[in-house]
């Protein structure tokens, strides 16, 4: 794409809305004849972007698998519906280690390519002892008792589907089905565990196995000792703008969950390297805006 493809006519403090679309109209893959057609333009899609959601998110402007193969509209309820090829493409490939499928940002269906996936991990608080680290999480009131139950079984057992995680935590009874779900939730969103196969258990033939991050990547901690903390939110922050073109700091710091002081500074970052500029606004929407140099 050439730089100049996206040239603006606005004043030096404020946005084109109508550029930013264009932009996202491309990154997003929502032109005709651009959307995804098989599993490989999916995973090169991923790579391309470095990180995506599964399903379009409220009230997130974000890309996605779903948005880049059935377009900008609603995820449909019809199970023929031709979008839907995403769920067969994200169950086969779960375990392959052709992506990384997981919730993660914003504890919702994210795919990470596996090239990124270590500026990811790299953020988290594992330090690089899968057996000791959860537990140092725990004392500390930082992790829940089903989280550590669900941990601890999947260290133990190896990978186990959900039915028969929950018989070895023993969280079996309908009461339990929220504090169970939670769990597996926040573990996926501190990269403690992750998806790896579809089983047919259950009653609905249809159950997630889940594994423990660092046996199923034996290779991932050694990838991200090298990557420290400002590095790997500023690639993070990188692949963010070049996907969505701009976007309000608050927005940056709430896809990640970072504290705003770090989004700030992450930011400040980018635009010494003159990537970003700060300041600007966007006619008929609130706040400071920043946006891609290219965009401006």
């Amino acid at each position: 794409m050439a730089r100049t493809a996206w040239k603006a006519s606005f004043s030096m403090s404020e946005l084109s809305l109508e550029n930013v679309q264009a932009y996202r109209t491309h990154t997003f893959r929502l032109r005709p004849g651009k959307y995804l057609r098989s599993k490989e333009e999916a995973i090169d899609y991923v790579n391309e972007r470095g990180f995506i959601y599964f399903w379009p998110i409220k009230d997130v402007t974000f890309p996605s698998l779903w948005t880049a193969v059935a377009g900008d509209r609603p995820v449909a309820d019809a199970h023929d519906d031709p979008g839907h090829v995403t769920w067969g493409w994200k169950d086969s490939l779960l375990g392959k280690n052709a992506w990384y499928y997981a919730k993660v940002l914003r504890k919702r269906a994210t795919i990470i390519s596996n090239a990124v996936l270590p500026y990811f991990y790299a953020l988290t608080e594992n330090y690089g002892s899968p057996e000791e680290d959860y537990l140092t999480l725990y004392q500390q009131g930082r992790m829940t008792l089903e989280s550590r139950m669900v941990y601890e079984a999947l260290l133990k057992e190896g990978p186990l589907d959900t039915i028969a995680l929950r018989k070895a935590t023993h969280l079996t009874s309908a009461e339990s089905d929220s504090r169970f779900n939670k769990a597996l939730t926040d573990l996926q969103a501190g990269f403690l565990i992750v998806p790896v196969a579809v089983t047919e258990a259950g009653r609905w033939r249809y159950a997630f196995a889940y594994d423990v991050v660092a046996r199923h990547l034996p290779d991932l901690i050694d990838r991200t000792r090298m990557i420290g903390e400002r590095q790997a939110r500023q690639k993070l922050a990188e692949l963010f703008f070049g996907s969505v073109g701009a976007a309000r700091l608050a927005d940056l710091a709430r896809l990640f969950g970072w504290p705003a002081l770090d989004a700030g500074r992450t930011v400040d970052l980018m635009v010494q390297a003159g990537l970003v500029r700060r300041g600007l606004q966007m006619p008929g929407q609130p706040g400071e805006w920043c946006a891609l140099s290219e965009l401006c």
